[in-house]
Parts: C-alpha cells; structure tokens; sequence
C-alpha cells in the first residue's frame, strides 16, 4: 500500500518558506483594497455630507433663500397695502371736493379770502424764541410776498 502524502504538512511547510516578491505584493495589494476602498467610501460619504448642508444648493443656502422669500411676500403686501391706500386717496380727490379743499389747507397753505394762516416751526426745541409768521389770505404759505 501506498502512502499518500500528508497535504497539512506540505501547506505547514509551505507557509514557512518566504514567498516570492511579486507574490508577497500581490498578497499586500488585496490586503490593501479593503481598507483603501473603506477609506473612500468614508471620504466619499463625508464629501456628500459637506454638500448637502453648505453646497451650491444645500441646506444653508435654501434656508437663506427661504428667509429671504418670506421677506420679500412681506414687502410685496406692505406695497400692495400701501398702493390700495393711494388709490383710495386719488379717488377722492378725484370725486370729493372736501378732500381737494383738505389737501389744499395742509400740503399747500392754501386759504379763503378773509382768513389768515399762522405757520409754527416744526420743532419748538430747537426754535425756542422764533414767532408764528403770517400770510396774508390768497397766497401760499412761503412765497414771500
């Protein structure tokens, strides 16, 4: 009977012999791609994070955006108020003969025959010892005549 080599020990002694070099770095290289490759995916994956919150269209940026939205819907109707309220002016001085009388008294110091306008200075503090001046009836406030 023939005896049949024992594999374990050739393996055994096998793994005791230095391996080639060309071998030896093969064996380095597969070692190498698992932590090589993990390291990546950990780069690529902190590389997607850092996008998603402060990138081009990230996070930060929408939330700006947003800020920014709700902003300009407030002015939008602060203007729209204020247009429907200038509206509202033109239309009655177009059709209320009080109203045009009314704005000719207080922006133009327009007056009646007869009447006379005492203009203040607009801050007595700063103005303590000056006097109304007086316009005669007929002429605007300030025409000097």
């Amino acid at each position: 009977m023939q005896q049949q080599p024992n594999l374990f020990r050739k393996k055994k002694e096998a793994a005791n012999e230095p391996l080639p070099f060309r071998r030896r770095a093969m064996e380095w290289v597969r070692q190498g791609w698992r932590s090589a490759g993990t390291v990546f995916a950990v780069l690529l994956a902190l590389a997607l994070a850092w996008s998603v919150f402060n990138g081009r269209h990230g996070l930060s940026t929408w939330y700006q955006q947003r800020n920014q939205e709700k902003q300009l819907k407030h002015e939008i109707d602060d203007l729209q108020q204020e247009n429907a309220h200038l509206r509202n002016h033109v239309e009655r001085l177009k059709s209320d003969p009080g109203a045009i009388e009314h704005e000719a008294r207080e922006k133009l110091h327009y007056a009646k025959p007869g009447e006379v306008i005492y203009t203040l200075p607009p801050d007595p503090q700063s103005q303590p010892h000056s006097q109304p001046s007086v316009q005669p009836a007929g002429q605007p406030a300030g025409s000097g005549r």
